[in-house]
């Protein structure tokens, strides 16, 4: 211990550590809370508890403080076969939250408590680290999705989440409009080819290329199968601004039901 904290340590005998050394900000959702535990662990790779067989399991840190001895102490936190699993790693004596948490991971990896994850011999990703990237992609609920939706109910329209238009059409859109069949699609710029944004992996390019144009031709198979059947497609590129392409979906859905109520057959 550096004569600094040793200082602190003491310190701490005769007062309260301040709040700011532990407690995680008012109102800090799961994702931010995430990326507090990848910057401190040093990436999202070296939270790992290995699990054996080449699995592992994404762990977190969790302070506590404990006012009888008045010292804060770190534990390792871990979902295993649907049961939290928690370790002891030690007691820390940062003055803040992030510094404290980078000090508890650095004590769990030197005991050997958490390890770095490594890339299996069969996986399709070139590095650990685009293993973790791609890991972290979400099918659902992205950000622009949700500024999406939230653009749509202030403008008084309701609508399904994640749902198939057609129950015999293995597809999902992201936003459903059942009555008006309207379904509506939130594109990722690198996942489906955006012509303004998309940039050719480097490392593996022959097989990204050839995922991305599976994707294209996917999304094109679904347009055609959902206009056969009566359905009007929107797509949404992630990059565009919601309010606008809210103000086109409102459009397509007040005329279809306009169009609807005028003839009801």
């Amino acid at each position: 211990m550096t004569e600094a904290a040793s200082d602190r340590q003491r310190r701490w005998k005769d007062q309260m550590p301040p709040d700011r050394a532990w407690k995680p900000r008012a109102g800090i959702g799961r994702e931010a809370r995430a990326s507090e535990q990848d910057r401190a662990a040093g990436s999202r790779l070296a939270r790992a508890v290995d699990l054996g067989e080449g699995r592992y399991a994404r762990a977190s840190i969790a302070l506590r403080l404990y006012r009888s001895t008045r010292r804060i102490r770190a534990y390792l936190r871990w979902s295993q076969e649907g049961e939290t699993q928690e370790r002891y790693v030690g007691e820390v004596d940062a003055a803040t939250r992030a510094a404290n948490l980078t000090q508890a991971w650095e004590m769990a990896h030197a005991a050997g408590y958490v390890t770095t994850e490594t890339v299996p011999s069969d996986s399709w990703a070139s590095s650990a680290a685009s293993r973790a990237v791609m890991s972290a992609n979400k099918g659902r609920d992205t950000k622009p999705e949700k500024l999406l939706r939230s653009a749509l109910h202030r403008h008084g329209l309701r609508y399904r989440v994640g749902a198939r238009p057609l129950p015999d059409l293995r597809r999902t859109a992201d936003v459903v409009f059942t009555k008006a069949r309207i379904a509506v699609f939130v594109d990722g710029c690198y996942w489906h080819g955006c012509p303004e944004h998309h940039r050719p992996a480097k490392k593996g390019a022959a097989f990204w290329q050839e995922k991305i144009a599976g994707n294209r031709a996917r999304d094109a198979e679904t347009n055609e199968a959902l206009r056969n059947a009566g359905w009007l497609v929107i797509r949404v590129w992630e990059h565009e601004d919601p309010e606008q392409a809210a103000q086109v979906v409102v459009k397509a859905v007040r005329s279809r039901q306009k169009s609807s109520a005028v003839d009801p057959s």
